[in-house]
C-alpha cells in the first residue's frame, strides 16, 4: 500500500519500441497506477525517432524524450547517423542527450568510433545544457575516463544500468554525475547490496531499462516501469530507509538531473 501513495521517477526506459505494442496502454496505465508519474526515455537510433515521438506526445504529462544514438547503433556510417539526428534534436524539445556511451560487450568493431561518437554528444549537451545518458557496458572504467576529461563543471548525467565496484560509484560521484539502479539489485549475483549502502544518497536514482533487466520475480519476462516499486523496496531494504524517504531523494536526484521534467 505505501508505494502505491509514492510517486516515482523512471529515469530509464523505452517504452516506445515494439515489444510494447501489443498492450502499450494497459502497459502506461499499469505504470501511471504504480505511482510511476514520470519516464524518461532514452533514444536508440534513427528508426526509433517517430515512436518515442508519437509516445511523448500521447503522454505529455509522464512520458519525456531524450535523443541520441545507442554505442550499439554506431556503424560504419555513424557520422551521417549523427548528423540526422542532431538535427532532431537541435530542432526539438527533449530533456537530455542518449543513450549514448560505449559497448564493448556485443560488438569491439566499432571501438573507436563509439568513442567519438560519445564525445560528440557530450558536445551537444554541454551546448544546449542538457544531461547525458551514459551507457557502459563492458566500458565503465572508460567511460569515466571520457566525462573526467570533458568535464568542465557543467556537465551532468547518469551512468545508466550501474552494476560497479564502489571505487568506480564514488568516481562517478566526484565528477558529478549519478547513478541508474535498476533490476540488477534484486538479482542474487549482484555486488549493488554491498556498494550502495556505502554511497552518498545523492548519487542514487531508479530506473527499469524497460523492456530489459527485469527484477525478481519477474525476471526472464519483459520490464515495464510499473516494476519501479519492486526495484525501490529492494533499495529502501539495503538502505534501511522507508520507501517515502527514498521516493523524496531519488526524486530530487533526478530533478537535480532534468530539472522540473523529472
Amino acid at each position: 500500500m505505501e508505494s502505491k501513495q509514492i510517486h516515482w521517477t523512471d529515469t530509464h526506459c523505452h517504452l516506445y519500441v515494439n515489444d510494447f505494442d501489443v498492450d502499450q496502454k494497459d502497459m502506461m496505465k499499469r505504470a501511471i497506477d504504480a505511482g510511476v508519474t514520470h519516464m524518461m526515455m532514452p533514444n536508440i537510433d534513427l528508426e526509433s525517432i517517430d515512436r518515442i515521438s508519437t509516445l511523448a506526445s500521447e503522454y505529455p504529462a509522464h512520458c519525456f524524450p531524450m535523443m541520441g544514438l545507442h554505442p550499439c547503433s554506431v556503424k560504419s556510417d555513424y557520422v551521417q547517423v549523427l548528423s540526422e539526428i542532431e538535427k532532431v534534436l537541435f530542432a526539438g524539445n527533449f530533456i537530455g542527450v542518449g543513450e549514448t556511451g560505449i559497448d564493448l560487450y556485443w560488438d569491439i568493431t566499432f571501438r573507436q568510433q563509439q568513442i567519438e561518437a560519445f564525445e560528440l554528444q557530450i558536445k551537444w549537451a554541454r551546448e544546449l545544457n542538457l544531461p547525458v545518458i551514459i551507457h557502459s557496458r563492458e566500458s565503465l572504467d572508460l567511460n569515466i575516463a571520457i566525462i573526467t576529461k570533458l568535464q568542465d563543471g557543467e556537465l551532468r548525467g547518469i551512468f545508466h544500468c550501474f552494476g560497479g565496484s564502489l571505487e568506480q560509484a564514488l568516481r562517478i560521484s566526484e565528477v558529478g554525475f549519478k547513478i541508474g539502479i535498476g533490476g540488477v539489485v534484486t538479482y542474487k549475483n549482484s555486488n549493488l547490496p554491498e556498494v550502495l549502502p556505502n554511497l552518498p544518497l545523492s548519487l542514487i536514482v531508479l530506473e527499469t531499462d524497460a523492456p530489459y533487466l527485469t527484477p525478481v520475480p519477474f525476471r526472464g519476462k519483459r520490464n515495464e516501469s510499473s516494476y519501479i516499486p519492486l526495484i525501490a523496496a529492494k533499495v529502501a531494504d539495503i538502505l534501511g530507509i522507508s520507501l517515502a524517504e527514498l521516493a523524496k531523494l531519488t526524486n530530487d536526484n533526478a530533478s537535480e538531473v532534468f530539472g522540473k521534467k523529472a
